[in-house]
């Protein structure tokens, strides 16, 4: 037994899960960027200083028993980075591309399916401001999906500021605001009306209002937001998001992007862009990132910032089937060993891996018909049945169950190769 919201990965699974952590920092590695691993636990009141409200109610927490302090699991990696930066690397020259993978824990509703223990990886670009910092993020997105094999997905983008323009200066109690914030996130236009009925807001103001859940799809998306709003602060969100739409565009990955301006995640951490990233037949996302300009602040370092983090266990949902095969790795060879010396098949051993093959001794008293299936179950490639120095190693290759005679001595040779 379990508690819920994690699980034991077995062989195969782990194996994707590792081939999936690999494929994304090859292109991590590719776009320069460096790895960090921070702790798995932090003081609370440390950690508590770079997460949003939302995430410190999922923070796992419990007392040190060495000093009585609070500790805490991370719920997310990205603030730990902040962190790291912000003080343990206050004097290192900007800007920082730090990549990571892990696990972090959060508290969960109490519902099947949902995940308390979740696998990331990803990347954190700090010392950089301006839209061609924020459309490297998004374009490293597109490149590791397509890395991953990934044929039909979009990226969706957003920007806070444009719905803090709409909602500036509004006569708004806290409570009416946030009831408007969740219509417009749930994208409910009836209800969203209903509150609209209520306020005491011109008709342009709720005009603007009302746009907002049906402000998504391509580019022509930023042409009809330039007509729902009149204030400054919208506008420019709308120039940032044409300025990331242009080096998109010159990187090649525009045909993925769309457009979401009712997009409302992460309102009041992220300070400009945010995106998600979609498979098509995936309801969840794989990806999320986006600016956060104030979060190393909190740790000493005012220093802009953008990022965005890949959820594995979603990815694996995604590409189980198309990892298979990858997943199944063969092992290179199985010693069988007669006789009672064990040294010729200890040496042989070494001599393989020395050379890069993955070898296991069978060490199991059996009939080589038994170590045989095992192989085959197993995944290896050869079987070798070693006995005495002077003898013939026997290699029966277990795809078409071919049989070769090898001098042992050649075996021990540098130049051998199976």
């Amino acid at each position: 037994m379990l508690p819920k919201g994690v699980k034991d990965f077995l062989p195969i699974k782990a194996a994707k899960i590792e081939q999936l952590k690999q494929t994304l920092h090859e292109v991590f590695h590719r776009w320069a960027f460096r790895p960090v691993i921070p702790p798995s636990l932090e003081f609370l009141h440390v950690l508590e200083k770079g997460l949003g409200e939302g995430l410190r109610e999922k923070t796992f927490r419990f007392d040190d028993r060495q000093d009585g302090k609070l500790v805490a699991f991370s719920p997310d990696i990205t603030p730990q980075v902040a962190r790291i930066v912000a003080t343990r690397m206050q004097h290192a020259p900007l800007p920082q591309r730090l990549c990571y993978s892990g696990q972090v824990l959060r508290h969960a509703e109490q519902q099947a399916g949902k995940d308390r223990e979740i696998f990331q990886a990803g990347v954190e670009l700090i010392g950089l401001d301006g839209p061609e910092a924020d459309a490297e993020m998004i374009a490293m997105a597109v490149e590791c999906l397509q890395a991953l094999g990934a044929e039909e997905f979009t990226i969706d983008i957003g920007q806070v500021e444009f719905f803090r323009g709409v909602m500036a200066d509004l006569p708004l109690s806290p409570e009416q605001a946030r009831q408007l914030q969740c219509a417009i996130g749930r994208k409910d236009n009836s209800g969203l009306m209903e509150l609209l009925q209520e306020l005491s807001l011109n008709d342009r103001e709720k005009q603007a209002i009302l746009a907002l859940p049906r402000l998504f799809g391509g580019r022509e998306v930023l042409d009809r937001a330039e007509e729902a709003v009149i204030n400054d602060r919208s506008r420019t969100a709308l120039d940032n998001l044409k300025q990331v739409l242009e080096v998109l565009e010159v990187y090649g990955v525009e045909k993925h992007i769309t457009f979401d301006l009712g997009e409302l995640r992460g309102v009041d951490y992220h300070t400009g862009i945010t995106f998600q990233g979609f498979l098509s037949g995936l309801g969840q996302a794989v990806c999320s990132g986006g600016r956060y300009d104030n979060l190393t602040a909190r740790y000493g370092l005012p220093a802009p910032a953008t990022g965005f983090a890949f959820n594995l266990l979603h990815l694996l949902n995604a590409f189980d089937k198309q990892l298979e095969k990858s997943a199944a790795k063969y092992a290179d060879v199985l010693i069988f060993q007669t006789g009672s010396n064990k040294q010729p098949a200890q040496l042989a051993a070494q001599s393989l891996r020395q050379k890069g093959y993955s070898v296991a001794r069978d060490i199991i008293e059996r009939q080589l018909e038994d170590s045989i299936q095992y192989a085959h179950k197993m995944n290896y490639r050869f079987v070798m049945v070693v006995g005495e120095p002077d003898e013939t190693v026997r290699l029966i290759q277990l795809a078409d169950d071919n049989e070769q005679q090898i001098p042992y001595r050649s075996l021990l040779a540098e130049g051998f190769c199976l």
